[in-house]
């Protein structure tokens, strides 16, 4: 009796100490939410930095807000209608998000594109346009610098392009 007892308690600890493995390797292995965007040094500036850690940027639905820039949508708007350069004689149509992580200082960095049809299938559009779009995005430097109990924040933020024959015809949120 004494022999089983032992042995239950011996293989009960070896399961506990297991499972504790098991939940840190999880752990390191995921990311807090899905979209989160790491750190990739051979695509992102290494100058930017998040103030606060990865683990505390704030996801825009914790903002209750759209998209924050100083001058409101109609600068962001006036900025891609005066730079973005239609791509003549392409019929690309579809969805061209660009996410990012805005830091306490204001500044944008990490950009990461994803790019669909009208339906959400993946579609890879003429990289010209992307280029653009993209490089008009890292270019925008008055993002607002928000403040969580007066201590500056880090937050995501986004924009949708939605392309028609190639023309950009609308910017979203």
């Amino acid at each position: 009796m004494k022999k089983s007892i032992l042995k239950v308690t011996l293989l009960f600890s070896i399961l506990c100490s297991c499972q504790s493995e098991i939940k840190t390797s999880e752990k390191e292995k995921y990311l807090r939410w899905v979209g989160d965007i790491e750190q990739n040094d051979q695509i992102d500036e290494t100058a930017f930095k998040v103030c606060n850690g990865d683990d505390k940027i704030l996801q825009y639905f914790n903002l209750g807000n759209g998209p924050i820039y100083a001058g409101e949508k109609s600068k962001v708007l006036n900025t891609f209608k005066s730079k973005y350069k239609p791509i003549s004689g392409k019929k690309e149509n579809g969805l061209i998000r660009i996410r990012f992580i805005v830091n306490c200082e204001g500044k944008a960095g990490r950009f990461r594109v994803v790019q669909s049809d009208y339906d959400y299938q993946e579609k890879e559009f003429d990289d010209e346009i992307v280029s653009q779009l993209l490089n008009i995005t890292k270019g925008i430097e008055n993002w607002e610098v928000l403040k969580q109990n007066e201590v500056p924040i880090d937050y995501y933020m986004y924009l949708i392009f939605k392309i028609t024959d190639g023309q950009l015809t609308e910017i979203l949120p």
